[in-house]
């Protein structure tokens, strides 16, 4: 079981959630978030004074998927998240192992509760 938490444009939610579906992964969790990295903020404009904004408004995936859902997973989002600029700031993925998931409607654990 892994944990794949994935951070990425706004903008490319709905196409994302669409490449999941299209792969039979349903269950995810959204969270909006904001970052700092290689992009360093951007310079904004607000009646005619320009202010650095450093924090960046991102969008934050987790979705929790059984060992054989995990290429599939990767493979979707990194097809719908790229935004095809070849700028910094289309996000990442990450991989971590689950040590364990239970449901709670049940008590359920392991594979069969994700």
């Amino acid at each position: 079981m892994k944990l794949i938490v994935a951070i990425i444009q706004p903008h490319k939610l709905e196409e994302v959630k669409a490449e999941l579906t299209k792969n039979e992964i349903y269950r995810l969790t959204v969270s909006d978030v904001q970052g700092y990295g290689q992009q360093k903020g951007k310079t904004e404009v607000f009646r005619g004074h320009e202010y650095q904004v450093n924090l960046l408004r991102k969008v934050r995936l987790e979705i929790a998927v059984n060992d054989e859902f995990v290429k599939p997973t990767v493979d979707a989002i990194l097809k719908s998240a790229k935004t095809g600029e070849g700028k910094i700031g289309d996000g990442k993925i990450f991989i971590m192992p689950i040590e364990e998931v239970i449901r709670i409607r049940n008590g359920e654990r392991g594979t069969s509760a994700i």
